[in-house]
């Protein structure tokens, strides 16, 4: 099982496989014809009020990490249908934040790689 993740401003690659936006929020500078994705879900991305006090830096990133996965718990089926996909086949999760080490969708890809526990 492969997960990676990846900025919707890197260019699309073959092995990425399946191509999934976890924003809850459209890109800035990017016209939805010219993002290669296969879906856009929204359900797993932080809620509105948790994305703003991240960015707001009234919360670090463990303890954000820590609410995220309180609300992905909220989300099994959900969970578990991208999980299904990527034992198929490579399983890319798009983010537009700039930080590389700290954001939504390595959470994501930690939260989904438990779920295969």
């Amino acid at each position: 099982m492969k997960i990676h993740c990846k900025r919707v401003y890197d260019p699309a690659e073959n092995d990425d496989g399946y191509r999934v936006l976890v924003d809850r929020l459209w890109p800035r500078g990017i016209k939805k014809s010219d993002l290669r994705l296969d879906e856009w879900a929204k359900t797993l991305s932080p809620s509105t009020e948790l994305r703003k006090a991240f960015h707001a830096e009234t919360l670090d990133f463990n303890h954000f990490s820590e609410l995220y996965r309180a609300e992905l718990a909220q989300q099994p089926l959900e969970g578990k249908r991208l999980l299904g996909i990527a034992r198929q086949q490579p399983l890319t999760l798009l983010y537009a934040a700039k930080d590389t080490r700290q954001n939504h969708a390595l959470v994501l890809a930690d939260w989904l790689s438990e779920l295969n526990d």
